[in-house]
């Protein structure tokens, strides 16, 4: 019993900190050398979350106060759960436009037009869509972390891996011209209907260039003047670089400069461009989400659970691999997951990790998510006392600040030049992915992306590169004798091999392609040797019956030639001929004639090795083709042999009943060079039937 419970208490411990990271690394947290770098990344990073808080909330069509919401809740559950000490979760562009698009489908702006009382004109109830879409995106992000926190226990962190980056390129790519488009209204200050489904991208845009005439100069210029300052800061931010101790907080001064001109000018009112509007201060208390919204968005949550994961542990790996840690992938699910779960309860929307404000975490001397509680801690502050000071803040400033962070995700254009060159393949995927996600909605393209993916892998599995080897001379080495002017073939041997594995969708395909490379019809020759084993049996057949009456008339001279009472003199059993005829009526047991033998001529050469090197498994229907191989080339008199099989494959074969008396282990060799040193030496001194069996003798 005591055993027991030491076994279960070292198990409770090991689960604990395997699950809660922050017990593992907090006590161990080297305070004199981390902590100052933490609290100015903190306070840097936090300053980022700000602006960007507010300003993607517009993307996910919710009030900014719940961006902030979403920069604090889920970030400080993070700090306990995470595995990567740089990067920074939080509202991301890509997510935010993503929950955008759910919640102007399910919950448009048009479900809530009312008409006003004195002019009986409809017009919109803002108040009602907001508490609507808030819950709205509350259950999405409910969903989200259920389904993440699922798959990280069920250890699905190699979901990643089904995500190429071609893939994440095209589709972030496709999802900043989402933004873009979503955002051009709020810089032209023009109102647009809500699309979903496919080709809503296209039709926002169609009636943007419509309502062109009807642009808001004054939103335009405010739009314009900040989008050019923000550059302009951030060009002498980045050529400054070390000489500042933080990064300019750019986006911070300019949402406070256009806050305090918007509110003394009064830009609402003289100019009417559209302000956020009231932000209400201090915390909401938990409450549960809405599970009738649960039926209508549990595809979108998985999409966006796989989409935010992804980006995040993508980048985390990149920062662990260059300071020297690493990323548990698992953990990252559970920990985005639960931060995902418990954001659902305070009215947040799904996270995902910035690029950007990564990067100004680590640059700034970030060491540990100890800056991220020091930019929860700035973040809490400015939701109590500060963030109702930003309700004359322009909505174009917010505009601004987005489209100057697309510009990395632009940058991903340049994607298509280098792919052209290095990989065709790859290409094709981020354009499909790119082409997908903007005429269908971000989760259709996300699904089409990966299927299209994922039948690249197979098209590739099915159409390999097919080669016959030859052998560098006085070596070891084989190469593609086509490619490789040094490498000459082995003279009556064919050395086959095949890029990728064998299995049930490119079996058939193995097969043809060996039988083409090696140069002979075999199917014509086994056709060839059948008919000529058909004429030969018939012929054999008519001089047997021949010789039987030519011996029948035979015995019946010699019979009435012979005296009639002696008939005992080959005792009981008969005479001589007698025995002979019984002898002649039984089948004569013999070996099937050669190729030689029926006229046939041989193929030019005796042996086929083929190279299994690259398979690493095989199914039912690639051991039922090569057992046909085996039986097609050994009717031909050709050997076959297996070289470099693993043991898994071998004992895949071994369940698949491939070995028999006709095809067994001795076929099978370690290398291609003791296969070509043992056929070469033996193959004169054996006769066909003994060559297989003596395989064993090799070392």
């Amino acid at each position: 019993v005591l055993v027991f419970n030491l076994c279960s208490a070292s198990t409770a411990k090991s689960l604990l900190f395997r699950f809660i990271p922050i017990l593992t690394w907090l006590p161990r947290y080297p305070v004199k050398e981390w902590l100052l770098g933490d609290i100015i990344s903190g306070f840097s990073v936090g300053i980022m979350h700000l602006p960007q808080g507010l300003a993607y909330s517009l993307l996910a069509g919710l009030p900014p106060v719940v961006g902030l919401y979403s920069a604090f809740y889920p970030v400080l559950v993070y700090f306990f759960f995470g595995t990567s000490r740089h990067i920074s979760v939080g509202p991301f562009a890509v997510i935010s436009v993503m929950i955008g698009s759910i919640t102007d489908s399910l919950e448009p702006s048009g479900k809530f037009m009312e008409a006003d009382n004195d002019t009986n004109v409809p017009i919109l109830n803002e108040a009602k869509r907001d508490a609507a879409r808030v819950q709205l995106a509350a259950a999405l992000t409910f969903l989200v972390g259920i389904f993440q926190i699922a798959l990280g226990l069920l250890q699905f962190g190699f979901l990643a891996t089904y995500l190429s980056e071609p893939l994440v390129r095209g589709y972030t790519t496709a999802a900043a011209i989402q933004v873009l488009i979503s955002q051009l209204k709020y810089v032209i200050g023009v109102e647009l209907e809500e699309y979903a489904g496919p080709l809503a991208l296209i039709y926002t845009f169609l009636e943007l260039c419509s309502k062109l005439p009807k642009t808001n100069v004054g939103t335009l210029v405010t739009s314009l003047i900040a989008i050019i300052s923000i550059l302009i800061v951030k060009k002498i931010s980045d050529k400054l670089g070390k000489r500042i101790p933080v990064p300019i907080p750019t986006e911070l001064l300019t949402i406070i400069i256009a806050t305090g001109i918007s509110y003394g000018a009064k830009l609402n009112g003289r100019f009417n461009i559209s302000v956020v509007g009231e932000i209400p201060s201090g915390l909401v208390p938990p409450k549960a989400p809405v599970v009738s919204y649960f039926g209508q968005v549990i595809g979108n949550a998985f999409a966006i659970a796989v989409v935010s994961y992804v980006i995040c542990v993508s980048l985390g790996k990149i920062f662990a691999f260059k300071h020297g840690y690493k990323v548990d992938s698992n953990q990252e699910l559970i920990a985005l997951g639960l931060s995902n779960f418990v954001g659902g309860f305070f009215q947040c929307y799904s996270i995902g990790c910035s690029m950007s404000r990564s990067l100004v975490q680590e640059s700034t001397g970030g060491h540990s998510q100890v800056s991220a509680a020091v930019s929860c801690l700035l973040l809490l502050v400015t939701i109590l006392k500060i963030s109702e000071l930003f309700r004359e803040l322009p909505k174009a400033i917010l505009a601004a600040i987005i489209l100057v962070n697309l510009k990395g995700m632009f940058k991903q254009f340049k994607d298509i030049h280098t792919l052209w060159k290095s990989n065709f393949v790859d290409l094709l995927i981020w354009l499909v992915t790119f082409v997908a996600t903007i005429l269908l909605n971000l989760d259709m393209g996300l699904g089409v992306a990966v299927v299209f993916s994922l039948l690249t892998v197979i098209f590739r599995t099915q159409m390999p590169h097919y080669s016959i080897l030859g052998q560098v001379s006085k070596t070891g080495i084989y190469k593609d004798a086509a490619e490789y002017q040094k490498a000459e073939e082995i003279p009556g041997v064919k050395i086959f091999r095949s890029s990728a594995t064998i299995y049930f969708a490119n079996a058939a395909l193995y097969e043809e392609a060996l039988k083409t490379k090696c140069g002979i019809d075999v199917e014509h020759l086994i056709e060839k040797k059948k008919k000529a084993l058909k004429k030969k049996h018939n012929k054999d057949k008519k001089e047997e019956k021949k010789a039987k009456v030519c011996l029948s008339v035979t015995l019946f001279i010699c019979f009435s030639q012979e005296p009639r009472g002696d008939t005992t003199a080959n005792g009981p059993s008969g005479s001589v001929d007698d025995q002979k005829y019984q002898n002649l009526k039984q089948p004569q047991s013999s070996d099937q004639p050669g190729l030689m033998a029926l006229g046939l001529e041989k193929p030019p050469f005796h042996s086929i090795i083929l190279d299994f090197s690259p398979v690493n498994f095989v199914d039912t229907v690639s051991i039922k083709t090569l057992k046909n191989i085996f039986k097609d080339f050994q009717e031909i008199e050709v050997n076959v042999f297996l070289v470099g099989c693993n043991d898994s494959v071998i004992s895949q074969l071994e369940r698949g009943n491939f070995f028999s008396q006709n095809i067994t282990k001795h076929h099978l060799f370690a290398s291609l060079h003791h296969a070509v040193s043992y056929i070469t030496r033996n193959q004169e001194e054996l006769p066909p039937t003994d060559r297989v069996s003596n395989l064993c003798s090799m070392p």
